[in-house]
């Protein structure tokens, strides 16, 4: 599969059959980030009430929407078209300084024998059971720390028991992003040698089951611009 991130949550994902799926769309204006141009069979969102991840109405073609709250708040897995989707209930941070906190889901799919992980808007430390959802994923989608999502220390917990062989870290600041809240990517950096972390020197990377690491690596990418 190909793997390509425009920006804060939002990833397009290609199966070697064509299958197009994007991740927690973003309103470009807002983000600072690029429309999304691709068409698109899915696209899968953490939420339907997040501008900077629900914007499913935005992605050409005529994508079937599956909202991770729904799938969670409904049992926890569904099939469309042929993509199993699992989901969890997650929060935003509990001490939201802008608004309520609002409910989200964390989701996982396989495409082409991959597990992906993608940790949608949580905020909060996660228990036993949101933890063990992402027990032993391929590529874990990962959240990078900076008001309102998850603290850094808490993130490491999650990564250090779910273990997954690659890490992709997302919603971190760059020079496009218009908000300021987020932590530059060396701020989650810091907690990995050297030695453990690659980077894509772009913004689309090829995974295949053959390719995964045997032991959790970070790759770090660009965005699409």
């Amino acid at each position: 599969m190909k793997l390509k991130w425009y920006g804060q949550a939002c990833f397009l994902i290609t199966a070697s059959d064509g299958t197009k799926i994007v991740t927690d769309p973003y309103t470009p204006e807002t983000s600072g980030y690029i429309p999304v141009k691709e068409d698109a069979d899915f696209v899968i969102r953490s939420s339907d009430n997040d501008s900077f991840h629900c914007r499913a109405d935005l992605i050409p073609g005529s994508p079937a929407v599956i909202t991770a709250l729904d799938v969670a708040e409904e049992g926890g897995e569904r099939t469309v078209n042929g993509l199993t989707v699992k989901a969890i209930q997650a929060m935003e941070a509990l001490n939201h300084r802008y608004h309520d906190p609002d409910q989200n889901g964390m989701y996982r799919f396989t495409v082409d024998g991959v597990s992906i992980g993608h940790m949608g808007d949580v905020g909060n430390a996660l228990n036993d059971e949101q933890i063990a959802f992402f027990s032993e994923v391929d590529v874990l989608l990962t959240l990078t720390g900076g008001h309102p999502v998850i603290e850094l220390d808490d993130l490491k917990v999650l990564l250090d028991r779910a273990k997954p062989r690659l890490i992709i870290p997302m919603h971190f600041r760059t020079l496009s992003y218009k908000p300021r809240n987020s932590f530059w990517i060396e701020s989650f950096l810091k907690y990995y040698d050297d030695a453990d972390i690659d980077f894509a020197l772009g913004y689309e990377t090829t995974i295949t089951r053959d390719s995964l690491p045997d032991k959790t690596r970070v790759l770090v990418m660009d965005y699409a611009r």
